[in-house]
């Protein structure tokens, strides 16, 4: 394997909900790429929406069958990114 080649990271619940939080996160414009690295990240709120609400999703469908550390990340996932979805549609970046 080169050194450019990653090996993916084990697939696990946890690594499902990050790439979730992340996807919201890149949506809401909460990540600025290095200057000269293209255009700047502009929020795309009927995308974060979207990964928020398959968020939303899987916390309703796996109620019960969480550990309290996946359902404690879960739950904060989805309020602090609720948080900022309602920040951004009403035009509140601080």
């Amino acid at each position: 394997m080169s050194d450019l080649e990653a090996k993916p990271p084990q697939a696990s619940f946890e690594f499902l909900i990050a790439s979730f939080i992340m996807q919201a996160q890149m949506q809401l414009g909460m990540f600025q790429m290095p200057e000269g690295e293209g255009e700047e990240n502009k929020p795309n709120l009927a995308w974060a929406k979207h990964a928020i609400d398959l968020l939303g999703v899987l916390e309703e469908k796996t109620k019960g069958n969480l550990t309290l550390e996946e359902k404690r990340m879960l739950e904060n996932s989805l309020t602090e990114l609720r948080f900022r979805y309602v920040q951004a549609i009403s035009g509140d970046t601080k």
